[in-house]
């Protein structure tokens, strides 16, 4: 299966995922291999949604020689890419590779590292920006972060999402690396979204970062340290 259920999310187990995963977890990375693989990460998970939670039409098809029966993927120009900003850009680069007439939105949305993680393991969120397609009753809506560490920004995002009054046929939240607490806190906030991470990471630190992580994705991304 390329895409295995876990608990409350569900992994996705390619040999490429993986391998690209470990280059960019590697600290020697640099930026622009970094972003690349993250651009990378996208498309093979673009890929991996499509062969998992997608499904396929036969159709009839002339061929230069004779007629023969194909097979076609349903549902690919109902799909919405939202990009939680900034370190999901890349990702989100490699997901319209998999689904290049994708529709897009785009949410701002940060945690306030200064006020720190209250006891409950959450952090207050800031959304400075939003900007949504409409969603349909037909659309698959993928919410793409490269990391699903507290669950904080994603349950904040996933209201936004969800405060429209149409549901969509599914609702995934893409991750490169989960941590446990951020799975259980979005699988509680939003049992409906179907969270798919290529890694479910060990722990989160007495900071909120996902241990053993890959550092702070958009930091690395965008050289902004």
């Amino acid at each position: 299966m390329p895409i295995e259920q876990r608990g409350d999310a569900s992994v996705v187990t390619h040999a490429l995922a993986r391998d690209e995963l470990t280059r960019i977890r590697n600290v020697e990375t640099e930026q622009v291999a970094f972003r690349k693989g993250l651009v990378r990460l996208g498309r093979i998970c673009g890929y991996e949604i499509i062969d998992g939670r997608m499904e396929t039409e036969y159709t009839e098809v002339q061929t230069p020689l004779t007629t023969t029966m194909g097979e076609r993927v349903k549902g690919l120009d109902d799909v919405v890419i939202v990009n939680v900003l900034r370190a999901a850009t890349p990702f989100v680069e490699g997901l319209l590779k998999a689904f290049p007439r994708a529709r897009q939105g785009v949410i701002s949305a940060s945690r306030d590292e200064e006020a720190g993680m209250n006891d409950d393991g959450e952090f207050p969120i800031s959304v400075e920006y939003v900007k949504l397609p409409e969603i349909t009753e037909d659309d698959t809506v993928i919410i793409a972060d490269p990391m699903l560490a507290t669950g904080s920004t994603m349950a904040t995002v996933l209201d936004y999402i969800t405060s429209e009054k149409t549901e969509p046929e599914n609702l995934l939240v893409l991750a490169a690396v989960s941590a446990p607490e951020g799975i259980v806190r979005v699988s509680e906030a939003q049992p409906d979204a179907d969270i798919i991470s290529v890694a479910i990471d060990d722990e989160l630190d007495e900071d909120g970062f996902i241990v053993p992580g890959l550092g702070d994705a958009g930091d690395r991304a965008f050289r902004t340290t």
